[in-house]
């Protein structure tokens, strides 16, 4: 039996880029490029090791990269393709606009079930937003185990098995298949898609559906079905100019006043 594995994957602004917000205070899209989320490059990374470790041992496997986002979110699917995965769904609607946590979880709960899936894998959190809750809150629609945060990942008999490291010990965590997983940038780097990968990706298939196809109402997602929005926003203060301490024979009292100042110490 194949070991069907759906990585969840963010179309995201560049963090190097100058990113601002839109009038309706989304961040806006269309004014910086953007690109596979590097996070969830390393949730793609470890689903590919887990479906060749199994079809080394002669079983199938089978991965699924899913993104839901604009046009432009297709690329992140070719990224994640060209790095090895085997297909595609790109969830893809204008109602989807402006959809926070909650909305994206529904739409990636309804996406998942209609792929078809055993585990589900994705980064600890996005480079966008952040807030790394959307495995916790899939788990939950999905009605099935969370295995999140985690530095080592693999499947064995029908189990998930992983170890999370937190500031002062580690420790192992697993759960019976169906389950979702997240895996931090502690996991292992990601490969670098190579020519053959990516003319081979060229070819592979990539699924669109909307939210008639999931069978969610406009009202649930978006703006209008979002549990949070953003009420105002202001640019960034501009960086004013340091302090600067002349060491004149006083230098040392000088700086250790500055820095008492600012409660450095």
């Amino acid at each position: 039996m194949s070991l069907r594995i759906v990585v969840c994957v963010k179309y995201v602004p560049d963090a190097t880029g100058d990113r601002h917000f839109a009038d309706d205070l989304t961040v806006d899209r269309e004014d910086v490029d953007g690109l596979l989320s590097e996070l969830d490059e390393y949730a793609v990374e470890q689903a590919l090791q887990i479906a060749e470790e199994r079809r080394q041992g002669g079983a199938e496997a089978e991965v699924t990269v899913l993104t839901v986002g604009p046009e432009d979110a297709k690329d992140a699917l070719r990224k994640a393709l060209s790095m090895g995965a085997d297909k595609a769904v790109h969830v893809e609607d204008d109602d989807l606009h402006g959809s926070d946590v909650m909305a994206t979880s529904l739409v990636l709960a309804k996406a998942v079930e209609k792929a078809g899936y055993d585990l589900v894998v994705s980064g600890m959190a996005s480079t966008d937003g952040t807030m790394g809750v959307v495995p916790a809150l899939l788990a939950e629609r999905l009605g099935v185990p969370q295995v999140t945060l985690l530095s080592e990942v693999s499947v064995a008999d029908g189990v998930v098995r992983g170890r999370r490291d937190g500031d002062s010990a580690s420790e192992r965590v697993e759960a019976s298949l169906p389950a979702v997983v997240s895996v931090t940038d502690q996991s292992g780097e990601a490969r670098y898609p190579s020519f053959k990968g990516i003319m081979a990706a060229k070819k592979k298939p990539v699924q669109s559906w909307d939210l008639e196809d999931l069978g969610i109402e406009a009202g649930e997602v978006g703006l209008e079905g979002s549990w949070s929005v953003v009420d105002s926003a202001a640019e960034r203060p501009a960086r004013t100019a340091g302090t600067i301490v002349k060491d004149e024979g006083e230098g040392g009292r000088l700086l250790a006043e500055f820095l008492a100042g600012q409660k450095f110490i």
